[in-house]
């Protein structure tokens, strides 16, 4: 009896483990790498005057003008003439 007890001591850490470094992956990590992964596609399409200038087109047709795309490449994006 006491062995099924400790291996059921051991199931419920191991479940409380793998539920708090999810909780952290989702309250940390995920929304950086959400952001990073969405400002990565808009420098990728955005139409660049200076690599802190650029302008993209969504979905739904709206303009936004407020993109820096410091740090990534940028030479092939229309605005440039690259």
């Amino acid at each position: 009896m006491k062995e099924a007890t400790g291996e059921l001591n051991m199931t419920v850490i191991t479940v409380v483990a793998i539920a708090a470094i999810a909780a952290f992956f989702m309250a940390f990590v995920w929304p950086a790498l959400k952001n990073n992964i969405t400002r990565r596609t808009y420098c990728a399409t955005a139409v660049c005057t200076s690599p802190s200038s650029c302008s993209y087109v969504d979905d739904k047709g709206v303009t936004h003008n407020d993109l820096d795309c410091t740090g990534f490449d940028t030479t092939s994006n229309p605005g440039l003439g690259g």
